[in-house]
């Protein structure tokens, strides 16, 4: 049986079409993806993303576990900063990719994909040493992401509490006079903010947004827009560009591997790899056909990747997907086929991400 959110009856209430993602009941789309896409990088859109987990470690040795647990250094951070980062198993592959923010220097919040919680959860319950606990706050915890160039603006006719740079967040902050941890962060590559609150004022919060921007065209947003938003910004996307048998470093994220850090889980194995052979790249596709995942990519007759993620990106206006290839294939310019239920198209490596704001 899957879940409801807070925000269920406010999602059938507009018209919302719901299907189940992740052991949750959620809009994929309101009045359509290309409409709510276009309406984050034009304007703004609001999200329902209470399906998120959020973890909290706590204790003094609770960043001594975040960096053996994590591939990215946590050291030096001041309370509010967030930081991305892989976790992985021994062998290097990924549990999931996680955003940390410090709350003290003694509490940690970790904020998972949904899909992943109860795995995250225990598998970071078994690896805690010392003095350091782990709760999980997911049932007590709603989120909504309010994304788009306007968000500022509107945000700011609720509250004052807005931090002031990427990657930030006002731990204890009101939003229309309601506690809330809000973050200058987002999966759509546009300016935004993700805002925390207790389950029960999320209803209100929810209102009160849309009532703020209705004048400026804020529209609820489902998941499919969101989708489409992440892969025109090159964003990767937990169980497509990275699962438990590819590294973060094969994925493009060897800039949050911090190799230099004395130990990390995973960190022995990816050394033992040496340079990755495999590359994740971009796809532009050229002839007529729409790459989804797993179609096989070609060189000439050799097959030498798969897609990972793919569709028509409403901004851009063009097909395009992300690809694991032979690392020999990366270079933009490089011309290389998709294999599109049977049938092969034209596509060309292209530098990522596909769209970045201005």
């Amino acid at each position: 049986m899957e879940r409801k959110t807070p925000l269920y009856d406010r999602h059938t209430a507009a018209g919302g079409k719901l299907v189940p993602f992740a052991g949750w009941l959620l809009p994929v789309q309101y009045s359509g993806v290309i409409a709510e896409h276009r309406a984050v990088r034009t304007g703004c859109g609001l999200f329902d993303v209470s399906h998120m987990g959020e973890l909290l470690l706590r204790g003094p040795d609770a960043l001594a576990n975040l960096n053996r647990l994590m591939t990215n250094d946590f050291s030096g951070m001041a309370d509010g900063q967030a930081r991305y980062s892989p976790m992985c198993y021994e062998d290097g592959g990924v549990v999931d990719d996680l955003i940390v923010y410090r709350c003290s220097d003694t509490a940690w919040l970790a904020v998972v994909n949904a899909s992943n919680t109860a795995k995250d959860r225990d598998w970071m319950a078994a690896h805690l040493s010392g003095d350091c606990t782990l709760e999980d706050l997911s049932d007590q915890t709603a989120q909504l992401a309010l994304q788009g160039p306007g968000a500022e603006a509107l945000l700011r006719t609720l509250t004052a509490d807005l931090p002031a740079k990427n990657y930030t967040a006002v731990l204890h902050g009101t939003v229309d006079g309601r506690p809330c941890l809000v973050s200058r962060t987002g999966y759509t590559g546009e300016d935004g903010f993700e805002l925390y609150c207790a389950p029960k004022d999320a209803v209100k919060l929810w209102n009160a947004l849309l009532e703020a921007g209705k004048e400026n065209g804020l529209i609820p947003c489902g998941l499919g827009a969101r989708d489409t938003l992440r892969l025109e910004a090159g964003m990767p996307l937990y169980g497509h560009e990275m699962t438990d048998d590819i590294t973060p470093r094969q994925t493009g994220l060897g800039i949050f591997v911090k190799m230099d850090k004395a130990d990390f889980i995973g960190k022995k194995a990816m050394e033992g790899m040496g340079t990755p052979s495999v590359k994740r790249c971009g796809l532009k596709m050229i002839g007529r056909g729409i790459a989804r995942e797993n179609c096989p990519v070609y060189a000439g007759d050799k097959l030498i990747g798969h897609t990972t993620s793919g569709t028509h990106c409403p901004w851009v206006g063009q097909a395009v997907a992300l690809a694991l290839v032979d690392a020999a294939y990366k270079e933009p310019g490089t011309p290389l086929q998709v294999d599109v239920r049977g049938r092969r198209v034209d596509a060309q490596v292209v530098k990522t991400p596909f769209y970045r704001r201005g």
